[in-house]
């Protein structure tokens, strides 16, 4: 695939087999979340791997979106130093995520990010990580081989906008 096929035909994998992610394909990911430019070069992330179902089982009932969490082989946690500009921390670990995403695309493995909200939720997905301030867990992501999703209608849209309604050009460009 082209990398752009590649982020093109990224989607969220929310079921999983019961086969566990090799260590090689582990560590790729987690390198490729270590890349990850950030502002200042501050590398505001610490990547905490999860592998008890049952501690995976508690951190999926910390959002509303993380059940998913709970059937996975493994999670990674995404703990931010938030004493760091936070704007720009939360930021940088938005890409170290996506880049972690993609590079499990690439191996033929299933991610799926998961949220911690509201505060009291993160609160204790970091209780549960072991992580001392200023560390702080707001995002985990679920790793695994893919399982096909069970039959029914998703809930979820499919597709993406076009770049004509997404895309607005500034000064507008002249009518041809």
């Amino acid at each position: 695939m082209t990398p752009l096929e590649l982020i093109a035909s990224l989607r969220a994998t929310r079921h999983f087999t019961a086969d566990p992610v090799a260590a090689g394909q582990l560590r790729a990911v987690l390198e490729a979340a270590r890349w990850t430019g950030s502002a200042r070069n501050r590398q505001p992330w610490r990547f905490v791997v999860v592998r008890d179902p049952a501690l995976l089982g508690r951190l999926s009932r910390l959002g509303a979106y993380a059940g998913h969490l709970a059937g996975a082989p493994l999670a990674i946690l995404l703990a931010v130093d938030a004493t760091l500009s936070t704007q720009d921390a939360e930021f940088d670990a938005g890409r170290a995520a996506q880049n972690l995403m993609l590079a499990a695309h690439a191996l033929g493995l299933g991610t799926c990010p998961a949220s911690f909200f509201p505060a009291a939720n993160a609160g204790t997905a970091t209780e549960l990580a072991g992580l001392p301030a200023p560390w702080r867990v707001r995002t985990a992501i679920s790793l695994g081989h893919p399982a096909p999703a069970p039959p029914g209608a998703s809930a979820i849209a499919r597709g993406r906008h076009p770049l004509d309604v997404l895309v607005i050009e500034h000064p507008p460009r002249p009518a041809r």
